[in-house]
């Protein structure tokens, strides 16, 4: 009876019937159906399962199993075929452990057999076998369907598969992420993710597979990392209070991997996989994750999110991660101020990891969109709100960070391009002003960041010209950070701090090193236009921070580039700030007092930088005789709104800087003084070509001065043609290095400091015909004529002398000719006879 015994339970047998009969575990076989009549491969799997489902995989029916697979390969498919089939029926029937156990035969074999050619038909039974468990709704045995397909994801395959596809995966480990089941919780989402990865690894290695940077599955796999990652900036947070706080040992601290950082393990993984032709499928779900969930507002999340893509990125792709988010930023042009400024404080947060790659154009065109954007706010907004105020200087501190970490070179081409873009003072509408002012403090952001060391290359003339017109802009905040941006860029000693406040006091921290002689060129070329822009804003307004902001500029300039050859121009330019305070009435009171304690303090200044004692002592005369007579010229500066209703002497020209006692201190200390001595002070609106009203007498004297005439003018101020004879402008020397540039700088036109001396001559002429008395002219231009009346009688004199000798010469000549013998009456020599 028991050999044909199939589908019931067999009695208690002898052992010699029960290795011969075995139940049939089929349900659709007929009975009479006997092991021995089955396929080997189906008797093989059939004993890996146990009789008791709780007792496990059979180990030693299991190495039969994986042997007959390694000796007969081309059984591998159907054995996969038949342990899905005996799964799927467990399935159905809730008999999960035997479920699991086949799972695990197919991990075995996977794991043995993997270097088969014929694996790929197994492979398929293996995948659905997966997808077989993963569709149900025991969770344990969606874990491990998901731990079995990371098995399978690490295994690299070396025969191409063409028709396999992952969506069902995708979309089904995506759900998984997003698991809020009360009981493995965590764990779900971790086989998620790890599901994720898994897919990730088998799809970007093979390029044969499905395209997963399709929008159809970034849009699910992206996502679902954000979700999981959402709650890991807020623990990380927690955790380092409680660390701080001593309530958490760093022992407590150390657990298992988490889902939030398994998720930002996998981006970095996924971004790091993408191409350049990749990185935006990447972004585009990120960013529309962000919007949907409002996670810009605060942008904790949102910083952490993009330094992860920034770092894990490819280098040479991270100016797009930059390009998109300010595309980005265009796109939520019309969003709350507080979006939108915090998208512009993430993008200053990474801006700077994509600086060092961009170079070129792709520099210049970050820093363009975000001087548009500035630019849009600026015009777009009728008054400027607190949240409006911060958005831009979020941009403005992107523009600073995206500067600083480019070569000086660049940074100068930066500032040259913004400052380009910054509206004309002719434009004086409010909304222009406001332009300037953001657009100049975007110049300063970056010049902040800029480290001088020539002023020359600093200060290029197409970069200084616009910059000194900005400086005479009626609007005083666009003033002061005019004077601001020539802080950051003179101030090579960190001097700017030491300088901050008006004073006659001694600064003991003061940094100096002698100005080299490229230095000293450019200020012979470009230091009066620097200084008369100073003397023109110095006189705009009596705010007392916008005259502190000139003097401090003034202070760097002396500091910076005093030496013997500039002390005369820097005393001209002091007795023009005190000249302005004496002569111009449109002043108030208060501004011209102040105006004298600038020049006082800067006269102080330059006399201890420079070293000349005797200024020094009379610099300090003046302070002391101030000290007793008219405190109110001295420093500190008064504030005018506390000064109404005080009446201030100003008629003391005794206190006033003389400027022959300077010129007398300069020679006592054995310097030359007629730079000082002949130049007029500085004075207001004063620029390279000033237009005067033209008359009869400027031609006349313009002609005198460009050539030698006979009524020489030079009595009132020198040489008018000699610029060498100046002191204080320098022959046209060449520089120590023979390079192109030297040369070029030897053979360019006259210096601003010998045009201006020049046009001082002039007009020194025009005031002597104008305003001198005729007899005096005809006394001074005397002595000429007769000069020239005596040189002309000495002329004819010598003419008649020479005539007369001439005539007697001819008279002698005569006489001897006849005297002599005729040619023909000569006889030759006896040495010439033959």
């Amino acid at each position: 009876m028991a050999l044909i015994r199939c589908c019931f339970e067999p009695p208690e047998l002898p052992e010699f019937f029960d290795s011969f009969v075995q139940k049939c575990t089929d349900p659709s076989c007929c009975c009479g159906c006997c092991s021995a009549l089955r396929p080997r491969y189906k008797r093989l799997v059939d004993n890996i399962f146990p009789v008791n489902p709780e007792d496990g995989l059979v180990k030693s029916n299991m190495e039969k199993l994986t042997f007959y697979s390694l000796s007969s390969p081309d059984k591998l498919d159907r054995i996969g075929e038949y342990l899905y089939q005996k799964a799927t029926k467990d399935i159905n029937r809730k008999r999960y452990k035997l479920a699991e156990i086949a799972m695990e035969a197919m991990d075995l074999l996977l794991q043995a057999c993997h270097a088969q050619t014929t694996l790929n038909l197994f492979v398929e039974s293996f995948l659905r076998m997966v997808q077989k468990l993963l569709e149900d709704s025991n969770p344990n045995l969606k874990i491990m369907a998901t731990n079995s397909f990371v098995k399978f994801a690490n295994i690299n395959e070396d025969t191409p598969s063409y028709h396999r596809r992952y969506d069902f995966f995708i979309s089904k480990f995506s759900s998984m992420c997003h698991s809020d089941a009360a009981s493995l919780r965590d764990s779900l989402r971790l086989a998620g993710i790890k599901g994720l990865q898994g897919v990730i690894r088998k799809t970007v290695s093979d390029d044969l597979v499905e395209n997963i940077w399709e929008a159809q599955h970034m849009e699910k796999i992206v996502p679902s990392l954000l979700f999981n990652m959402q709650f890991c900036v807020n623990v990380m947070f927690v955790k380092k209070n409680l660390l701080a706080s001593g309530d958490l040992t760093p022992v407590e601290d150390t657990t298992n991997v988490t889902p939030p950082a398994l998720a930002e393990e996998v981006l970095r993984e996924l971004v790091g996989r993408a191409s350049f032709g990749h990185i935006r499928s990447v972004l585009k779900p990120l960013l529309t994750h962000l919007d949907r969930h409002e996670l810009w507002v605060p942008n904790t999340f949102a910083i952490h999110t993009f330094r992860i893509v920034m770092i894990s990125i490819q280098p040479q792709y991270s100016y797009t991660v930059v390009e998109t988010l300010m595309q980005h930023l265009d796109s939520n042009f019309k969003s709350s101020p507080k979006t939108r400024t915090s998208l512009a404080v993430v993008l200053s947060k990474i801006i700077a990891i994509a600086a060092g790659e961009s170079v070129g154009p792709s520099a210049l065109d970050i820093i363009n969109n975000l001087l548009t954007h500035l630019r849009t706010s600026v015009s777009t907004t009728s008054e400027i709100t607190p949240e409006e105020s911060q958005y831009q200087e979020a941009l403005i501190n992107a523009l600073g960070e995206f500067a600083n970490h480019h070569p000086d070179y660049q940074k100068i081409e930066i500032m040259l391009f913004i400052m380009n873009t910054v509206p004309d003072l002719s434009k004086k509408s409010r909304g222009d002003q406001l332009l300037q002012n953001i657009l100049l403090k975007s110049l300063l952001k970056v010049g902040t960041q800029y480290s001088t060391v020539s002023f020359e290359k600093a200060f290029p003339a197409s970069f200084l010209q616009p910059l000194l017109k900005m400086a005479r802009a009626p609007h005083d905040p666009t003033r002061m950070v005019v004077m601001q941006i020539f802080q950051a860029l003179l101030d090579r000693h960190q001097n700017e701090q030491v300088l901050s406040s008006v004073s006659v006091k001694p600064y003991p921290a003061l940094s100096q090193e002698p100005p080299s002689r490229s230095d000293i060129i450019f200020t012979h070329k470009y230091g009066a236009n620097i200084m008369q822009a100073l003397v023109d804003s110095m006189a705009l307004s009596d705010r007392v921070d916008a005259l502190t902001s000139s003097f401090n500029t003034a202070a760097l300039l002396i500091v910076e580039m005093s030496c013997n050859e500039t002390v005369q121009e820097f005393l001209l330019f002091i007795l023009g700030i005190q000249q302005v305070a004496c002569t111009v009435d449109t002043l108030g009171v208060v501004h011209k007092c102040n105006l004298h304690s600038i020049s006082i303090a800067l006269l102080v200044l330059i006399s201890r930088v420079s070293g000349i004692n005797n200024l020094l002592e009379y610099a300090q005369k003046i302070v002391d005789a101030r000290r007793e007579e008219a405190t109110h010229y001295l420093p500190p500066m008064l504030e005018p709104k506390k000064m109404t209703g005080k009446s201030l002497n100003l008629a003391l020209p005794h206190l006033n800087i003389d400027k022959l006692a300077l010129g007398e201190c300069l020679q006592n200390a054995g310097m030359e003084a007629q730079r000082l001595n002949t130049g007029a002070p500085y004075t207001l609106n004063q620029t390279d070509h000033p237009g005067h009203r033209h008359s009869w007498v400027e031609s006349v004297s313009n002609q005198l001065t460009q050539r030698n005439s006979s009524a020489d003018l030079t009595l009132y101020n020198g040489d008018v043609d000699s610029v060498s004879s100046s002191p204080g402008v320098c022959k046209k020397l060449l520089a120590p290095e023979f390079n192109f540039d030297a040369m070029k700088r030897a053979l360019a036109e006259p210096t601003e400091a010998a045009k201006r001396e020049q046009r001082e001559r002039q007009m020194q002429i025009v005031r002597t015909f104008r305003e001198g008395e005729f007899d005096d002219l005809m006394r001074r231009t005397e002595p000429k004529h007769d000069l020239i009346q005596n040189r002309l009688n000495e002329l004819f004199n010598s003419l008649t002398v020479e005539r007369q000798i001439t005539q007697s010469d001819n008279k002698a000549a005569q006489l001897q000719a006849t005297n002599e013998k005729p040619i023909y009456e000569t006889n030759f020599p006896e040495l010439f006879y033959y």
